[in-house]
């Protein structure tokens, strides 16, 4: 199997992942579901060894660490390509490979269907922002867009650590260092107890991982740096819980103290099957204020989303909002925003009155309404009731 040939059919194709497993042939991952890549055979071992042979030719190391430890994170990158972020791995003493594609131009916040939170969260010129989501939920585009946005439009120094490097920043207005964990630095650790000596105004880590990580990304923020980093949360209120939960008890009620005065917002996602084909994001928006500050200190994670869906004057938006809205402009179905909804229930009692309301402003002529802020005042009633 020629590697490079395949790749070419997957970017054709449109799909953003693909699977190559001994015994089946290459599988697609297209708008959320897997299908076999047409006109292929089930791939041998020897077809896998020539993967792993052509993704680490420019990196030996790579090569023996996967031999020594059975996992592999790696970019692959061609001429004729995009990049793939490629994971490696071992089952039942077979190798498989995961590839997902990464886009060559990054996409603003418009082409992403992104909320202005997003774009004002980017504003920030201090203090932790964090992007949460399950895996494949675009954690890693949004975070790119916002990035990008700052390079666009400021003259300053961004340093990323990553695991591995998947999109590219070329230097714009801004200097952009990018280091890879394997190739550039040994570990996330050994490269973020360095990383504030290398004069950064915005640091992105790749993920928050463990204690030290997230030590480091409120230590840098407490020192008057900007801060992105992603968690595998699905809402602010988790995200938040996440945070405290990577240090000892003893230092917690001190971590929300400290959260609470450096956290600047958390954006969380989920791709929704569209009715016109492909996916579209969901978006919850937190944005620090006074009453966010006070329910991080106070230990009262169950009162954020209430925060969230009553703070639409600094641009905030919850989940239901956010899939009310998508339903009420014929993006996606009204069954499939329920599956997607935190609390079925909830959602649909809120859809059912922004619906009524949209119809009520239809019949009597009044203006379009604006169906986000029919969203966030049908959910405060229903929650109210």
């Amino acid at each position: 199997m020629e590697l490079v040939s395949l790749l070419e059919q997957v970017v054709a194709s449109g799909a953003s992942d693909v699977h190559l497993k001994l015994g089946q042939p290459p599988v697609i991952r297209m708008d959320g579901e897997l299908e076999p890549l047409p006109d292929h055979l089930p791939l041998g071992e020897g077809d896998l060894d020539d993967v792993l042979e052509a993704i680490t030719a420019i990196s030996p190391r790579r090569r023996e660490s996967f031999e020594e430890t059975g996992d592999l994170d790696i970019a692959f990158s061609h001429p004729t390509l995009p990049r793939f972020r490629v994971n490696g791995f071992r089952q039942r003493g077979a190798i498989s490979f995961a590839f997902r594609v990464i886009p060559s131009e990054i996409p603003n916040f418009d082409q992403l269907h992104l909320p202005p939170g997003v774009r004002r969260l980017a504003a920030e010129h201090r203090g932790l922002i964090l992007v949460t989501g399950a895996t494949g939920s675009g954690k890693t585009t949004t975070l790119a867009a916002m990035i990008d946005h700052i390079n666009r439009t400021r003259r300053q120094h961004i340093v990323t650590v990553e695991d591995p490097i998947e999109i590219l920043h070329a230097d714009r207005g801004c200097i952009v260092n990018q280091r890879e964990i394997g190739l550039d630095t040994v570990s996330f650790e050994q490269a973020l107890r360095r990383v504030l000596r290398q004069d950064p105004d915005i640091i992105l880590i790749g993920e928050l991982r463990d204690t030290e990580t997230a030590h480091t990304a409120l230590q840098a923020a407490e020192s008057g740096h900007l801060v992105f980093s992603t968690l595998h949360t699905i809402d602010a209120a988790e995200s938040l819980g996440r945070m405290i939960e990577f240090f000892p008890p003893a230092k917690q009620q001190q971590i929300r103290s400290i959260l609470a005065g450096t956290l600047r917002g958390v954006v969380s996602q989920r791709l929704i099957p569209s009715i016109a084909g492909g996916r579209v994001p969901a978006v919850e928006v937190m944005v620090s204020n006074a009453r966010i500050q006070d329910l991080i200190r106070e230990n009262r994670p169950d009162e954020i989303t209430d925060a969230i869906e009553a703070g639409e004057y600094y641009e905030m938006q919850s989940f239901s909002s956010s899939l009310i809205a998508l339903v009420l402009d014929g993006s996606i179905e009204r069954g499939v925003a329920a599956n997607y909804a935190t609390n079925r229930h909830d959602f649909l009692v809120a859809l059912e009155s922004a619906e009524k309301n949209a119809a009520s402003d239809t019949a009597t002529a009044s203006p379009t309404p604006n169906v986000a802020r029919i969203a966030g005042s049908m959910l405060r009633t229903a929650d109210a009731g």
